[in-house]
């Protein structure tokens, strides 16, 4: 995978008065899909819809009528969650579905649940796996749209864009402003989908791990690599943490988990060297004292909880943009 920093001069005029780009119908695969004007259309939408979930009553009739699946091969909370959530505050009958209570325990492949769940007819199917390119090869066989919610160590398109989100929230404005991912690069789909999107915002990306975590290949991602966290972190405007995914590697990365939170732990102490005004970001789940200290991810300049409201309001306006955006 190839990703290139992005020249200001070359960054695509993303003001909110381009038109929208249609999205009825549209496969979420990754955020190698979607342009700058894409993603920005996104999220003016999600504005709109965050405050649906402010209100006392949080529905609205959109998308009645319309299913959606949520097909989760691997564990989730947030995601799935979200989704379900953002499902029915749009009205919608959501169905979850996960492996132990599915066909494929028993054996059924991949293409056999595709086949099954298109003859019902579902409006839209949310999908995440451990492997990385199952929602593609899913969205080969399934006519309905499909939408990422996580393959392995490749993408996680809808994070990444509630990440963005919450970002332009704060600070207003995204191009030009810097940030550094810090933790398990190698593993995390969130850090692949960040910079591709920040990318394409006229974003500055820095990575900050052990030289273990970091994926082979990463020179072309048109990122700054460093493993001194304390000499990277006063530049920049957001850090976000990333836990330590030991669920996909079996080899010791590290010396101890002591060693490793010793050198990139985000402390109190470490953030006395950063700006007053960064903000401090993190997907889930934390392991606190590890990645991030409790006090640091429950302060002032931590966004974490925002990240899982905005989640809800990205994720609902997806669905109204690929399945409910000028239906009857």
């Amino acid at each position: 995978m190839l990703i290139r920093a992005a020249d200001p001069e070359m960054v695509q005029d993303v003001s909110p008065r381009r038109e929208i780009a249609d999205f009825r119908g549209r496969d979420l695969l990754g955020m190698e899909d979607l342009t700058a004007a894409d993603i920005c259309a996104i999220l003016d939408s999600a504005a709109s819809f965050k405050e649906i979930s402010e209100r006392e009553i949080k529905k609205v009739p959109t998308l009645r009528g319309k299913t959606i699946i949520n097909l989760f091969f691997e564990p989730s909370t947030r995601t799935r969650t979200s989704f379900e959530i953002a499902g029915k505050r749009l009205s919608a009958d959501v169905i979850n579905i996960s492996v132990s209570t599915s066909s494929l325990s028993k054996g059924e492949t991949l293409r056999d649940t595709a086949d099954t769940l298109a003859a019902m007819r579902a409006d839209v199917l949310v999908v995440r796996h451990r492997a990385a390119g199952v929602p593609h090869m899913l969205a080969r066989f399934s006519p309905s749209p499909v939408i990422n919610a996580g393959d392995g160590a490749h993408e996680h398109p809808t994070q990444a864009l509630l990440d963005l989100y919450t970002i332009r929230e704060k600070l207003d404005t995204l191009q030009g402003r810097r940030v550094v991912i810090v933790g398990d690069i190698a593993n995390s789909r969130v850090a692949r989908s960040n910079i591709i999107g920040m990318h394409k915002l006229g974003m500055d990306v820095g990575v900050c791990a052990p030289r273990t975590m970091i994926p082979v290949g990463m020179e072309s991602w048109g990122v700054d690599y460093h493993s001194d966290f304390d000499a990277v972190l006063p530049d920049a405007d957001v850090v976000m943490m990333l836990r330590i995914q030991r669920e996909r590697h079996g080899d010791v990365l590290f010396p101890s988990l002591q060693e490793y939170s010793d050198r990139y732990c985000l402390t109190s102490d470490r953030m006395r060297r950063a700006k007053p005004e960064i903000l401090v970001m993190h997907p889930g789940p934390m392991n606190r004292g590890v990645e991030i200290a409790p006090e640091v991810a429950d302060g002032l300049e931590s966004v974490i909880l925002q990240q899982v409201t905005n989640g809800v309001a990205v994720r609902m306006a997806l669905l109204y943009l690929i399945v409910g955006s000028g239906s009857n």
